[in-house]
C-alpha cells in the first residue's frame, strides 16, 4: 500500500504502529510539534523535514480543494485525501475532523474509516455543524451543548477497534468568548467523557489566556495549543506550562499559496521560464518525492517481463558513396525519404516497438543530426575506416538485448519485431528474396545451414558465412543479410572477445559487419538467422533513394 522504500531483507526492525507512535506523542514529557499538511507531497516533506507527526488541517485541506472551511469538501473527500497522506509517510497523522461532520453517528462512522486508513486520531471541536473557521467571526459562533458532545466523544471511543486511536476534544470556548472558567469546565467534562488530549484554542496575539489555561487545567490531560495567532510567543514559554503538543496548523499551505501566486505573476509577466527556474524545486525532486525510483527497483523486481531492455546502436558514419551531390551538408542518414529524414524514420519505427536507448554513430558531419531522443557518438576516424570501427566506439551502449544496423535502412514493423523475438544470442536478418537476375554487385549475401522453406513456422536456422560480394560465388547464396541483427545474452560478451581479436589485426580499419559475423562463426559461436522475403531497402545510390521514397509512401 505504500510507497515509502522498504528495508531490505535483514535490517527489517517493525515499528510501532502509527496509532501508538501518536499516542507517545500526546503522552510526551518533552513538547512535542506537529506540523500541517494538505496531501500527499506536503506529509512527506514534513516528514522528511523531521516532524513526528502531521496534522491534517481542515483549513488546508479545503484550501487545496479551493473551498471554504464550512464543510463544503465532503468528509469522504477528506478521508480520500488522508488516504494518499497515510500511503505516503510512516508517521502517524492527526485529523483537524471540525466538528466529527455530523452528529454521534457519523463520528462513528468516521473513526472506523480512520482506522482503515491507518490514521492515528481525529481533533473534534465543540461548535455546530456546518463549522466557520474559529478566526472569521468567532465570538458569534454557537458551541455545541456539552452533554451532546460528551455523547459524541463517547461513540467515537466505543467505535475504535485500535486501543491507541485517539479522539482529541477541542475547546472553542475562549474563542467564542465563554472565559475561562467555561473552557475549564468543558474540558473537564469532554475529560471525563473519554476525550484522550484536550485542545484548547485562542484568537488572542498573546498566549495569556493560553498560559492561565494551562495553570488551572494541571496536566489532568494531554494539553495541545495551535499557536497560529500568537505565534511570537517564545516556545520555551510553551514548554514550562507543560504543553503536550503544539501544532503548526497551516504554514505549509500558506507557505505554498505565496510560492505559487509570486512563480505565477513572474511567468505571466514576463512570457519566459529563465527567470524562476532556479527558484523552483526541479523535476527531479518532485520524481523523488513521489517514489519513482521505487516504483523502478519494484518493476525491475517484480515486472511482467524479465527480459533487459532492449536498446539500439545505429552505423550512421558515412557521408554516402555515390550521393555527394546531396550530401555535401548532411550525412547519408540525414537525407529526406517522402520529407523525412532516414535516421528520423528508423528511430520513429524503434520508437513504435519500445525500444528508446538509441545510440547513432556518427561521423560526417555530425552536426547535421538534429533528430531527438537519441544519444550521438562520434567516430573520428570514420573517413579512414569501416563498419567496426564505428561499433567498436559504442561499445559502452551495448547491452545484453541490442540491436545493430545500418542507418540507411527502411523496413516492414513486422521485421523489427520478428527480430526481437527470435531465440538466439545472436540473429541476423537474412531476405531470402534472391533471384539469378539481381545486380551482381549486390552486398552481404549469405549462406546458410538450409535455404528458406516459406512454410508458416519458424525455421531454426544457423548462418555459415557471409560474403562481402555476390560475383564469382561458385554456389547459389540462400539471400542476403539486409545491415540487421540482435545481440542478446551471452551474444553480446561473444561479440566483445571477437572484436577484441580481430583489432589485433593490421587491417581491422577497414574490416565490416560480415568479417566480424565470420569469425564468431568461425570460432563456433551460433548465429542465428531470421529469414525475411522483402519489405525493405537501404540506400546507396540515386536510384535507391527513388525508391524509397516510393517504399515510405507504401508503408506510411
Amino acid at each position: 500500500m505504500s510507497t515509502v522504500p522498504l528495508p531490505t531483507a535483514g535490517t527489517f526492525k517493525r515499528r510501532p504502529s502509527k496509532f501508538a507512535q501518536l499516542r507517545a506523542l500526546l503522552k510526551s514529557e518533552p513538547t512535542e510539534f506537529l506540523l500541517e499538511a494538505h496531501n500527499g507531497l506536503s506529509a512527506r516533506i514534513a516528514e522528511e523535514a523531521g516532524f513526528k507527526g502531521v496534522w491534517a488541517s481542515g483549513l488546508a485541506i479545503s484550501s487545496q480543494f479551493g473551498v471554504r472551511d464550512n464543510n463544503e469538501a465532503s468528509w469522504t473527500q477528506i478521508v480520500d485525501m488522508l488516504e494518499f497522506m497515510s500511503d505516503t509517510t510512516t508517521i502517524p497523522i492527526l485529523l483537524d475532523g471540525d466538528t466529527g461532520y455530523g452528529n454521534f453517528n457519523n463520528l462513528r462512522r468516521l473513526v472506523r474509516k480512520l482506522e482503515q486508513r491507518e490514521i492515528a486520531g481525529v481533533c473534534i471541536e465543540d461548535k455546530v455543524f456546518p463549522k466557520t473557521n474559529s478566526f472569521i467571526g468567532g465570538e458569534r459562533q454557537p458551541l455545541a451543548e456539552v452533554d451532546e458532545f460528551c455523547g459524541k466523544i463517547k461513540a467515537g471511543k466505543d467505535s475504535q477497534s485500535d486501543p491507541d486511536f485517539s479522539i482529541v476534544a477541542r475547546v472553542e470556548a475562549l474563542i467564542a468568548g465563554w472565559g475561562l472558567d467555561e473552557a475549564l469546565r468543558r474540558a473537564e467534562a469532554y475529560h471525563r467523557a473519554g476525550a484522550d488530549a484536550i485542545l484548547i484554542h485562542s484568537k488572542l496575539s498573546q498566549a495569556d489566556e493560553i498560559l492561565a489555561f494551562a495553570r488551572e487545567w494541571g496536566n489532568r490531560a494531554p494539553l495541545i495549543i495551535v499557536p497560529t495567532k500568537y505565534y511570537s510567543t517564545p516556545t520555551e514559554v510553551f514548554r514550562k506550562a507543560g504543553i503536550s503538543t503544539v501544532i503548526w496548523a497551516n504554514h505549509l499551505i500558506r507557505a505554498a499559496a505565496a510560492a505559487m501566486a509570486q512563480v505565477a505573476r513572474e511567468i505571466h509577466d514576463t512570457q519566459t521560464l529563465v527567470n524562476i527556474e532556479d527558484q523552483v524545486a526541479p523535476v527531479s525532486e518532485i520524481f523523488r518525492l513521489q517514489g519513482a525510483e521505487e516504483l523502478l527497483a519494484a518493476e525491475r523486481r517484480y515486472g511482467a517481463s524479465p527480459e533487459a531492455e532492449t536498446g539500439a546502436i545505429v552505423l550512421g558514419a558515412t557521408r554516402g558513396k555515390g550521393l555527394e551531390s546531396l550530401t555535401q551538408d548532411r550525412p547519408k542518414v540525414m537525407l529526406p525519404v517522402a520529407g523525412i529524414p532516414l535516421l528520423r524514420r528508423l528511430v520513429d519505427e524503434f520508437k513504435r516497438q519500445h525500444v528508446n536507448r538509441i545510440t547513432v554513430v556518427t561521423g560526417y558531419k555530425p552536426e547535421a543530426i538534429d533528430v531527438k531522443a537519441i544519444s550521438l557518438i562520434h567516430n573520428p576516424d570514420y573517413g579512414h575506416s569501416s563498419e567496426l570501427s564505428s561499433l567498436a566506439c559504442a561499445l559502452e551502449s551495448l547491452s545484453e538485448d541490442t540491436i545493430i544496423t545500418y542507418g540507411d535502412l527502411l523496413f516492414r514493423s513486422y521485421i523489427l519485431n520478428d527480430l526481437r523475438h527470435v531465440p538466439g544470442n545472436i540473429v541476423v536478418v537474412v531476405d531470402s528474396a534472391l533471384s539469378p537476375g539481381m545486380k551482381d554487385d549486390i552486398r552481404d549475401v549469405a549462406f546458410c545451414s538450409q535455404p528458406d522453406d516459406r512454410s508458416l513456422f519458424r525455421q531454426d536456422v544457423d548462418l555459415l558465412r557471409i560474403e562481402t560480394q555476390k560475383k564469382q560465388l561458385s554456389k547459389q547464396p540462400h539471400g542476403r543479410w539486409i545491415g540487421m541483427a540482435r545481440v542478446a545474452g551471452e551474444g553480446r560478451q561473444w561479440l566483445l572477445d571477437a572484436l577484441q581479436a580481430l583489432r589485433q589485426q593490421e587491417n581491422f580499419s577497414q574490416l565490416a559487419m560480415p568479417d566480424l559475423f565470420n569469425h564468431l562463426v568461425a570460432n563456433g559461436h551460433p548465429i542465428k538467422v531470421l529469414y525475411i522475403n522483402g519489405h525493405w531497402l537501404d540506400v546507396n545510390d540515386m536510384e535507391d533513394l527513388t525508391r524509397a521514397g516510393d517504399f515510405a509512401h507504401g508503408h506510411q
